[in-house]
């Protein structure tokens, strides 16, 4: 059973804090600044460059792979770490659209997160071939499935309603038309159950600052399934995707496998911080987080409904419907979430009108939400968030 009490102790949460944001940036592992310090300390200052070697750091882009490959139900060895999460959107995608040249169409939907639709925006321009991308919306996806698609760009949850897709269902379809699909997992890896493998999803891409706790800018990742892992071109041709990279051949040969979609150097001190934050997860069963987030925020969504009258929920009723985090509407919705950061009730607000909360099992409990339930039920029924400085718009939302 996993123990959820336990791996709240092992995050740093500021004192009067309640975060509801670890869908934007997870918070500090206990244990990461010692792991980065002996990085920086034992590895890079007394190994320097023999660290590549004697610290093991070229193979831990695959190695911190499987480990998330865990969390994603992914098959290990098919999972590689490095970049941001838009560029393994765009090798994904641009990989997908070469296996199938006969199709013009990308299909995606408005939930989307915007950055994955702007980089299928700059692959079709720079192709130069004649492919659309098709924007639908989100319950309207599987019915927009047909022969004409050649991929699906689907975020599995919704960044701003907590929409949560079939991907059993979508990648059936996909399928069984002829197309691959490409997942991008940003708001359920370390969230949700995500069964990649037993959903025979083609591509997958994901970051690992948000429920995954490495930090701000820790790399993103990438999954190819195992039937395309050794055919699939990668778009993105780098030194370390290469087959033999100290060879320093003057043209490119794929590596094996998911080796070909490394591009650059890994960041290793970034690596150093995400594996103290995997640590955590070294005992918790999967079913049993997706079990805990969803009564969590339920529980959070009737307390605000019944506290908030003027609050509109943004995010499905149902729990199963939804990854983990709940949303609402409000007209003043920036300056109201400004009203409960100032009181220690932390979650974010989404263009243009959406207060967002997201629910971390690893370190939230039923307290932590009763306890924002009350300040929120305060900040609301007394209209404190109208005050000027709650209306100043600051660079990030």
């Amino acid at each position: 059973m996993t123990d959820f009490a336990a791996t709240k102790a092992l995050f740093h949460i500021p004192k009067g804090m309640i975060y509801l944001d670890g869908n934007s940036l997870g918070p500090l592992p206990k244990s990461a600044p010692a792991r980065v310090a002996r990085t920086m300390t034992d590895e890079w200052g007394e190994m320097l460059i023999t660290g590549w070697n004697k610290a093991g750091w070229m193979a831990k882009a695959t190695e911190v792979g499987d480990r998330v490959a865990r969390l994603i139900g992914a098959e290990a060895g098919h999972v590689v770490m490095g970049d941001t999460l838009s560029i393994k959107v765009y090798q994904a995608l641009a990989a997908a659209l070469e296996m199938r040249p006969e199709r013009k169409v990308i299909l995606s939907d408005s939930g989307n997160f915007p950055s994955d639709l702007y980089m299928a925006e700059g692959l079709i321009k720079s192709l130069g071939q004649g492919h659309e991308l098709r924007i639908v919306a989100p319950e309207e996806v599987e019915a927009h499935i047909t022969e004409e698609v050649a991929v699906t760009l689907i975020t599995e949850v919704d960044y701003r309603t907590g929409r949560l897709h079939d991907m059993k269902a979508l990648t059936a379809k996909a399928q069984s038309v002829g197309a691959l699909t490409i997942w991008d997992l940003a708001h359920t890896a370390g969230a949700t159950d995500v069964k990649l493998a037993e959903c025979k999803a083609d591509f997958a891409v994901g970051c690992t600052y948000k429920y995954l706790n490495g930090g701000p800018g820790a790399p993103a990742f990438i999954y190819v399934a195992p039937r395309h892992a050794d055919t699939v071109r990668p778009a993105l041709s780098g030194w370390l995707g290469h087959e033999a990279p100290f060879a320093f051949d003057l043209s490119y040969r794929a590596g094996a496998g998911i080796e070909r979609m490394r591009v650059g150097t890994p960041p290793i001190l970034a690596l150093a911080a995400l594996e103290a934050a995997l640590d955590a997860w070294e005992n918790v069963d999967m079913a049993a987080l997706r079990a805990r987030s969803q009564s969590l925020t339920q529980l959070f969504l009737e307390e605000v409904e019944a506290r908030c009258p003027m609050l509109t929920l943004a995010s499905p009723r149902a729990a199963a419907a939804r990854g983990s985090q709940v949303s609402f509407a409000f007209e003043n919705g920036y300056a109201a979430m400004q009203a409960l950061i100032a009181r220690g009730v932390v979650g974010d607000f989404r263009a243009p009108d959406i207060m967002r909360f997201g629910f971390t099992p690893l370190f939230i409990d039923e307290g932590d939400v009763l306890s924002a339930c009350d300040i929120i039920e305060e900040v609301m029924t007394g209209a404190l968030w109208d005050r000027p400085e709650y209306h100043a718009r600051a660079a990030v939302t």
